[in-house]
């Protein structure tokens, strides 16, 4: 069950969570053993063996909702710190990099417990289970839920966290689409593109990917429609990875094609690779504005990549 993105709605039938910048997994625990699934179906858990230790620590079967995440020195989600542990699946070094970058889970949902589905039960009830089933771990917790939105978003932005997310008490569990009965309010933008081709750079980047043509679908699985060049945020340790990811097209996989001034020194790649891009805003014309790389999504599928400019 995904959130919608809108305006901060208050009331007294609403409640509000802090936006983690992390990884959505569905957690299945069960005869003391854990499960981490992506939101795009894949299994993710090799790549967080801090997190194995759940499953005896509930002592029951249960299936949950959350979200893993990487901190800073300071304390905030670092979705770059968190890239170093999403695709590890060989079991050393996934527990070498666990020590160096550790996670935290923050679990927000409970959708089963003991055999029972338990999406049809209002929000608040299902809080409630929830908060009785976890207590916090060294790499588990159920963040606090907030009365007031408006003061939240203001604390959030003087941390410079991503967002909120306000839920609705009587919300249903609906998996698989996006609800308006949960709203994120983010404070800074982001959203994931499919990158579509590579620019070369310049100087000491010649030859080399120097910026990245990305873009999105009106509706899943529909056109690719182009939304800009992102160069800022790229390291070089990063453009070597998405180098030996992209595979080379014959043709623009954009429909439309960019405009000339877009396409000179392009390499055509096949749309296969998900990235995150911070950005200020969309253009008049469909364009981002002030793009910064943000990381690679490998939890989502390129086809469900959609956004509205």
């Amino acid at each position: 069950m995904k959130a919608t993105a809108g305006p901060m709605p208050v009331g007294d039938d609403w409640r509000y969570e802090i936006k983690w910048d992390g990884m959505r997994l569905v957690v299945t625990v069960g005869d003391g053993s854990t499960r981490l699934t992506s939101a795009n179906g894949k299994d993710a858990t090799v790549s967080f063996p801090e997190l194995a230790g759940l499953g005896a620590a509930l002592g029951v079967d249960a299936v949950l909702d959350g979200e893993v995440v990487a901190f800073d020195d300071a304390g905030r989600p670092d979705f770059g710190r968190l890239q170093q542990r999403m695709h590890v699946s060989n079991p050393r070094h996934a527990a070498e990099r666990a020590a160096a970058v550790p996670t935290v889970l923050c679990l927000f949902d409970l959708l089963a417990l003991d055999g029972n589905d338990v999406t049809g039960l209002p929000l608040a009830d299902r809080r409630r289970l929830l908060e009785d089933l976890v207590d916090a771990g060294p790499h588990w917790q159920v963040p606090a839920w907030h009365d007031d939105g408006p003061a939240l978003l203001d604390a959030v932005t003087d941390r410079g966290l991503e967002g909120v997310v306000a839920k609705r008490t009587d919300s249903r569990y609906v998996p698989g689409g996006r609800t308006r009965e949960w709203v994120k309010v983010k404070v800074r933008r982001r959203q994931e593109f499919v990158v579509g081709g590579w620019g070369a750079g310049e100087g000491g980047r010649a030859g080399r990917i120097g910026g990245l043509l990305v873009g999105y679908h009106d509706v899943p699985g529909g056109p690719l429609r182009f939304a800009g060049r992102v160069g800022s945020g790229l390291g070089d340790r990063e453009i070597d990875a998405l180098h030996d990811l992209f595979v080379a097209a014959d043709e623009c996989p954009f429909d439309p094609e960019p405009p000339v001034d877009q396409r000179r020194a392009v390499t055509w790649v096949r749309p296969e690779v998900v990235v995150e891009v911070a950005y200020a805003e969309w253009t008049g014309d469909g364009r981002l504005r002030h793009p910064t790389y943000a990381g690679r999504r490998t939890d989502v599928d390129p086809g469900d990549v959609t956004a509205t400019p």
